[in-house]
């Protein structure tokens, strides 16, 4: 396990591109296995879950060649042209774990068992399998509702409605894939908007996507899908960190370039606007569907506390960490509700974001849907566990930069799940990683 020290710094400038969007990336290389077509992608992301996600591709029959980063080339085997192996590692991949049954249901193998590292045997599927069962499906966990996985394909599919408790992209996905192969209807209604990549990328391949208020649907069965060429903008949750160092340092502006703007993704620049920050979008063509453009953000001056409520969770379920660091430095307090879905994420994150800004001497304190900082001094620094957890590591880096006197963060390598090249970023920014 690696532990960086990551010193203060004085100011932030320069321009980045981002790494490209992972959950776009995991759609993209899905998709393409199924097409009717050979898919060209261009600048896929190339991290250690989107490499799962290739693997597992292949695994199910589906050749490929380039590489992810650059030009990878995927030859669809149509709707119903997967033969997968028996077992399939996911790894860490948890929007892989999820989404992947979605299609292997639609398939005449038999007990394909998915399975991954520790962190992600300890998170939920039974809200995709219990679904899935409902549908006529045949989708097992182990006891308690955790990977391995077992499915069965083969067995007819019947379209239903599903109302989610909480709402998931990753659930409602998986729900509409399975739709494809199901008869009639499959509808999933949220009780609030997550992110839409799966419907858009499902739209540009040719399929008819239903919507109803709240609810959002596909009929089938469909007889195949036509997925375009593509190119995979820069993920916005790993923006998401430089725009908020730059917020805190910035001078005179850090530029983030060719980012993925889907309004379902980009709830923190509204959260940070009202905390006082100053940023600014330049916008471009869009790129695979999805609106895209060019973060600039200047140093804010006096940050004030906000409230995040519970219906502005899903649009930055993965930023809300983050949240928590810029609480830390404004004036007042910072409340985040409605986030029990970071309890289930690669850590559980309410009780780890709490533990890092104590360890670096915030006054936090852990609520059961979420956290309540105390902000109005910089933060001392100190040492923190990741916890295995990408998005806990580099938001160490962020917060050591803006320390007193630095941060220690042990496990840093956890960056590689999404983000390879952070600690070369930052340092082309100036900061020292």
């Amino acid at each position: 396990m690696t532990t960086v020290r990551i010193s203060p710094v004085a100011a932030l400038r320069g321009t980045v591109r981002v790494p490209s969007d992972k959950s776009l990336t995991h759609r993209a290389i899905l998709l393409a296995g199924v097409s009717d077509r050979t898919v060209t992608i261009t600048d896929a992301l190339d991290s250690a879950d989107t490499a799962a996600t290739l693997n597992a591709v292949e695994a199910c029959g589906v050749p490929a060649s380039g590489h992810l980063g650059g030009t990878l080339v995927i030859e669809g085997r149509g709707l119903r042209g997967l033969h997968p192996s028996p077992h399939i590692d996911c790894a860490n991949a948890g929007t892989l774990m999820r989404l992947l049954p979605g299609l292997l249901v639609g398939t005449t193998a038999e007990y394909l068992i998915l399975d991954g590292d520790d962190s992600l045997r300890a998170r939920p599927m039974a809200r995709v399998a219990t679904p899935l069962r409902r549908m006529g499906a045949s989708v097992f966990t182990a006891p308690g509702g955790t990977p391995p996985l077992v499915v069965n394909g083969g067995r007819p599919l019947t379209g239903m409605r599903h109302e989610l408790q909480v709402a998931s992209a990753q659930v409602k996905s998986c729900l509409l894939l399975a739709g494809l192969f199901a008869e009639g209807e499959t509808w999933v209604v949220e009780p609030a908007p997550s992110r839409d990549h799966t419907e858009r990328m499902l739209e540009a391949a040719g399929v008819e996507v239903l919507r109803d208020g709240a609810a959002v649907g596909v009929r089938g069965p469909v007889a195949g899908l036509s997925l375009p060429d593509l190119e995979v903008p820069g993920d916005f949750s790993s923006a998401a960190f430089h725009l908020v160092a730059g917020v805190l340092l910035a001078d005179p502006e850090v530029r983030l370039e060719g980012v993925n703007l889907n309004p379902l993704r980009c709830g923190l620049l509204e959260v940070m606007r009202r905390m006082g920050a100053d940023i600014t979008v330049e916008e471009g063509p869009p790129v695979a569907g999805e609106p895209c453009g060019t973060i600039v953000v200047r140093r804010a001056g006096t940050l004030r506390g906000t409230e995040v409520a519970p219906e502005e969770v899903p649009g930055m379920v993965d930023e809300l960490p983050l949240v928590g660091l810029l609480g830390a430095l404004a004036q007042g307090t910072t409340v985040v509700r409605g986030a029990a879905e970071l309890r289930v994420k690669e850590s559980d994150r309410i009780t780890a974001v709490v533990d890092a800004l104590r360890a670096l001497g915030v006054r936090a304190e852990e609520l059961e849907d979420g956290f309540r900082v105390t902000g109005g001094r910089i933060v001392p620094g100190g040492r923190m566990e990741a916890r295995h957890d990408h998005r806990l590591a580099m938001f160490g880096a962020v917060a050591g930069l803006a320390s007193a006197d630095g941060v220690s963060v042990q496990g840093f390598e956890a960056c590689q799940v999404s983000y390879p090249a952070f600690a070369k970023d930052l340092a082309a920014l100036g900061g020292v990683a």
